[in-house]
């Protein structure tokens, strides 16, 4: 097709009108991240009236594109799986969730959904990218087992790999409570820091020796058995000695705070910024395809652990070419056990099919060199540390010097929207905004999943502000800097629970959601709709298939849980999905399909 012509717009999806419909869920974040891209909804045609049904339809046009639609849903029908319960019950998140607890737990937010709205605005953004590079119009399928799959890929990747995990898989880790009863996230990653810390506290020596491991690892393994002598040391002091113990130490602590604390302080910002650079939208000699509309187009990402890694991954999924700036020796974390054929699974779940380019950012010699490759690049994604790119003279405005036409984004953890905010890892995030009330319903003390929640959705937005920076291009003519963080991706979660606060409600789900039903052989989840229901049988002496019949036998909606990631491979209810990659490593399937 032609391309649509070059416009004034400032935001991506400028002139551009809407219609959606299906879970408000799902619907619901899509809507909301189209109307914050520029686009108008428009009033529900006949089509879209009466009662939500499992698909959502959305449709997307104007501007000089031909419509892009795209239609998500829960899961294959076939499956069974009906809602956010059941997804999360079948992709394994109650498991990965539930290992702090020693028990499947269903997060008390809709995660899988959230993640399936995100990554269907990616879908429509990058159809339109697409089409403006001279490609066919496409339309986009989600769904959420597929985006609940994605969730977990590095934990089920670790599962399917040939050696055992580094560090053990058992029940325990943060919050710490001191005296005064306050719940705080600790967080460093210097084991210096770490024994200083308690050795201020007195905890015994040998508890902190054994407590760092499970500490450093608990990011892969999304559970921390410390010994209890260390949450014994925290109950001893009141929180300003804790506080004061971190300062001196170079560690850090975080108070958890309310849903009501972070919607009091809200600035109302979208999850990720997008500001025009200099004039320039070169043209690749490739012409993209439906199902890889970014085809052509070259990423570079410096990326560490999750969220930028995440973010270029999808991208290459949609057809650029990806490479990565490591430095000198590779990336340490290629070696992160378990392996397979030698290379970190984790790693792999986030990085295979990249290409990789050693560079010493340190030295003149090869931030010249980076620079070089910049100048041909669409792309530089990195998350490096708060101030480093400028003090590397590789900010936006440096890049943009030696190309114009450059997207140059930025996946932080705060996005310098919160004045002194803790370190921007996932679990400070959790803490700081909330989140770890938000994902356990009431009656429990808060605490933060130690599933990598805001990496993953901080990875998601990321790719999705770069997709919209490479349509803004497309149509105004100009480079464009784009920023995505965690706090971003927390205020995205949360953002239901935030507005029954502002609403004057309860923001928590209510006591026991999304907890899963023991039988005699497993655990089963029942539908949202149908849990109150299913609750009054005891299924604890039969098994899981004769517990998910009487159910279904009585019109509930349930899932077995999944409680071994490594038997998702052969699970009926994704049969073919999960393949293995050159390595032997378990790869998911990609989250969208284009046709």
């Amino acid at each position: 097709m032609t391309s649509p012509p070059t416009t004034g717009t400032v935001r991506p999806l400028g002139t551009l009108r809407f219609r959606t419909s299906g879970p408000e869920e799902i619907a619901g974040v899509v809507a909301g991240h189209l109307t914050l891209l520029g686009a108008e909804r428009e009033a529900p045609g006949p089509a879209d009236a009466g009662p939500h049904g499992p698909d959502g339809r959305i449709t997307l046009g104007g501007g000089g594109f031909r419509p892009a639609r795209a239609q998500t849903a829960w899961a294959d029908p076939a499956s069974g799986l009906t809602d956010e319960a059941t997804v999360q019950a079948a992709t394994g998140i109650m498991a990965v969730h539930g290992r702090r607890d020693g028990r499947p737990r269903g997060l008390a937010a809709d995660y899988a959904a959230t993640a399936t709205g995100v990554l269907t605005v990616q879908g429509l953004l990058a159809a339109l990218v697409g089409q403006a590079r001279g490609g066919p119009a496409a339309d986009v399928t989600t769904r959420a087992d597929r985006a609940g799959l994605l969730a977990v890929s590095q934990y089920l990747a670790a599962a399917g790999a040939e050696e055992d995990e580094a560090a053990e898989l058992a029940p325990g880790g943060p919050p710490f409570t001191s005296a005064d009863g306050v719940l705080f996230e600790l967080e460093t990653l210097d084991p210096g820091a770490w024994a200083a810390f308690w050795r201020a506290l007195e905890a015994p020596a040998e508890a902190v020796r054994a407590g760092w491991r499970p500490f450093q690892f608990r990011y892969a393994t999304a559970c921390a058995p410390f010994p209890g002598a260390l949450h014994a040391a925290t109950r001893a002091h009141p929180w300003e000695r804790l506080r004061r113990a971190a300062d001196a130490s170079g560690a850090e602590v975080c108070a958890l705070h309310t849903l009501a604390d972070r919607a009091a302080e809200s600035d109302g910002a979208g999850p990720w910024t997008i500001r025009p650079l200099g004039p320039g939208r070169p043209a690749s000699p490739l012409v993209p395809t439906a199902a890889r509309p970014l085809a052509g187009l070259t990423v570079l990402e410096a990326g560490r652990r999750i969220q930028a890694p995440l973010a270029a991954h999808l991208l290459g999924l949609l057809g650029a070419e990806v490479i990565r700036i490591e430095p000198p020796g590779g990336d340490p974390l290629r070696g992160m056990p378990p392996a397979c054929s030698g290379v970190s699974a984790r790693w792999l779940a986030l990085n295979r099919g990249k290409k990789a380019v050693e560079i010493d950012i340190k030295a003149a010699a090869d931030r010249r060199r980076l620079r070089e490759m910049a100048a041909g690049a669409d792309v530089f994604l990195h998350n490096w540390a708060p101030g480093k790119a400028a003090g590397l003279a590789l900010d936006a405005d440096d890049l943009a010097a030696v190309n114009p036409a450059l997207v140059y984004a930025y996946t932080s953890g705060w996005a310098d929207r919160l004045p002194g905010a803790p370190m921007g890892t996932d679990f400070m995030v959790q803490a700081r905004t909330g989140t770890g009330e938000a994902v356990r319903p009431r009656g429990e003390p808060p605490a933060p999943s130690l599933m990598t929640l805001l990496d993953v959705l901080g990875g998601l937005l990321g790719a999705e502000a770069v997709l919209a920076g490479l349509l803004l291009r497309e149509r105004a003519g100009h480079g464009v800097r784009v920023d995505s963080s965690l706090l971003g991706a927390a205020d995205t979660l949360t953002a239901p629970a935030l507005r029954r606060v502002r609403q004057g409600l309860g923001p928590r789900r209510p006591a026991g959601f999304r907890h899963p039903l023991p039988t005699a052989d497993g655990w089963i989840a029942p539908g949202d709709a149908s849990a109150a229901a299913a609750g009054a049988h005891d299924l604890r002496d039969l098994s899981t298939e004769d517990a998910l019949d009487r159910l279904r036998g009585h019109g509930l909606a349930a899932a077995r849980v999944t409680t071994d990631l490594s038997g998702l491979h052969h699970d009926p209810r994704f049969a073919g999905a999960i393949s293995r990659d050159a390595h032997g490593a378990p790869a998911v399937p990609d989250p969208w399909s284009f046709a």
